[in-house]
């Protein structure tokens, strides 16, 4: 029988641990781009010669187009592999180097070298659309499809909210250079709170 909705389903009381693992790690790693968020145009035009709003629009669009134009092409190959294994690992994967990827901030010096880590940081999420999306649609408990993908992107805007709260007021105590560091022990630490679903999959052998 399926649980009706109730103030349990904030608290993940009536989710399969995969889907609790999802939502758990997924939203910590998007609260460490949230700290991010309030000060990166900010921090951009401080830290790059030269950089000013123009820089920062830039970045951000090739940031976006680059995760758009892969993210097709990367959800096809998750596709045409099949098996959960490979989905849990493109997730994992594409999320713990994404966490990495803002230390590059804190030694680039020209609007290039900032496009260049926008390119990789949109190449690298890029995979991870596609194979969160495949794993979470397939564990979802019947019936409960829209309650699940509700506390989910409740959970991801709250925490997100929270962080860009958070991450200006740290940004103005301890500096740019704390909230970014922070923003890689999060995002880390997201990632690797995925790691309980490894065991949980519907493991199938993978065949291209």
């Amino acid at each position: 029988m399926i649980p009706a909705p109730s103030i349990g389903d904030f608290f993940l009381k009536h989710t399969n641990p995969v889907i609790r693992w999802l939502i758990i790690g997924d939203v910590t790693f998007y609260a460490a781009v949230g700290l991010l968020a309030p000060i990166f145009a900010i921090f951009i035009e401080e830290s790059v010669v030269g950089a000013g709003p123009e820089v920062v629009g830039i970045a951000t669009a090739i940031f976006l187009i680059t995760r758009s134009m892969v993210q097709i092409p990367a959800a096809q190959l998750v596709d045409r592999i099949i098996g959960d294994a490979d989905d849990f690992w493109f997730m994992f994967l594409s999320l713990l180097l994404s966490a990495i990827v803002p230390l590059a901030y804190l030694i680039i010096s020209t609007p290039l070298e900032l496009y260049l880590v926008q390119f990789i940081y949109g190449a690298l999420l890029a995979f991870n659309y596609p194979s969160f999306y495949a794993l979470f649609t397939k564990y979802i408990v019947k019936n409960r499809e829209a309650t699940a993908w509700s506390i989910y992107q409740t959970f991801l805007d709250l925490m997100m909210a929270a962080a860009a709260a958070v991450g200006g007021v740290a940004a103005s105590y301890f500096g740019f250079t704390a909230v970014i560091l922070g923003v890689v022990v999060i995002g880390v630490l997201g990632s690797l709170l995925l790691v309980p679903i490894r065991s949980r999959l519907r493991i199938n052998q993978p065949t291209v």
